[in-house]
């Protein structure tokens, strides 16, 4: 299945205590490239996010937006740390003695030293938090490749479409080449004619010139090479294999490759127009490569 690179996807999940927002787009990079943003209470879990997305992305930028809300009252409780208080009265008696100052110490006045009672937040069960994020994420991921497989779908008709106009103008292109020899023939003879006027021309000479230029001129080679990568970029395009990208820009490379060669092999200006709509058309079919996964 083709999937395109440019994505979106969002889910909120709510259990009546906690509220997940999970929301996710990804545009075309060369490998998978994940970009979260959460708050500190969710750090723990950013492991387990990575390699929850790699089950269903392979390539892409992807940016990961998370949100929490915790909807229950707040679990907290009140800390009476014993040390620092013994310490503070400790150090304020001996203040007190060694610049005979009034001991007015109240228990009031102590308990509002910092760090004397203190509040704290009671420990979350990480596991109940990991299980709202996930589903949260499983629906925001779910979004997120089905938006990727519906722009595929579009990439894909797009390209085929481009190859098959590729096909033709590269059996016009082997059409053409055939007819250039017999043309190539037919002016040479003209041409000596006029130069020897009623002299025997030879045959022979004529004939190995004529060899010589075709075997310059011959794009048998790249031309069937050419129609294979665009037969085989076309299977592999319409077949069900996963993370076809890397792939499809390899034969794309190939391609150009040798509709290059075919060019400046070219000695007839209708098949170098021809050739320049094919380099077109195969960097078009590159463009849009580049954002398949």
């Amino acid at each position: 299945m083709i999937k395109s690179m440019t994505g979106f996807g969002r889910c909120e999940i709510s259990d009546g205590e906690r509220k997940f927002t999970v929301e996710m787009k990804g545009v075309n990079h060369r490998y998978l490239d994940v970009n979260i943003r959460m708050p500190k209470k969710l750090n723990y879990f950013e492991t387990a996010i990575r390699n929850f997305l790699k089950q269903s992305v392979q390539r892409g930028k992807v940016d990961l937006f998370i949100t929490y809300e915790d909807l229950s009252e707040p679990q907290v409780s009140l800390r009476y740390n014993e040390a620092p208080a013994g310490e503070y009265l400790m150090y304020l008696r001996q203040i007190g003695e060694k610049f005979s100052l009034e001991n007015d110490i109240r228990v009031s006045t102590l308990s509002r030293y910092p760090e004397v009672l203190t509040m704290e937040e009671q420990v979350v069960d990480e596991e109940e938090l990991w299980n709202g994020l996930k589903k949260a994420l499983h629906g925001a991921t779910e979004r997120f490749v089905e938006t990727r497989v519906l722009e595929g779908e579009r990439l894909k008709e797009d390209i085929v479409s481009k190859l098959d106009k590729m096909l033709e103008l590269v059996e016009y292109i082997e059409e053409r080449s055939q007819k250039i020899v017999a043309e190539y023939r037919e002016k040479l003879e003209n041409k000596v004619k006029e130069l020897l006027a009623d002299t025997q021309m030879e045959e022979g000479r004529i004939a190995a010139e004529v060899v010589i230029f075709a075997d310059k001129i011959c794009t048998d080679e790249e031309i069937v090479r050419l129609k294979s990568h665009v037969v085989h970029m076309k299977e592999t395009l319409l077949s069900d294999e996963n993370g076809i990208g890397r792939k499809l820009d390899f034969i794309a490379q190939e391609m150009n490759r040798e509709a290059n060669t075919i060019l400046s092999k070219a000695n007839d200006l209708e098949i170098s127009n021809v050739g320049i709509d094919l380099k077109t058309e195969i960097e078009k079919v590159r463009e849009q490569i580049q954002n398949i996964e």
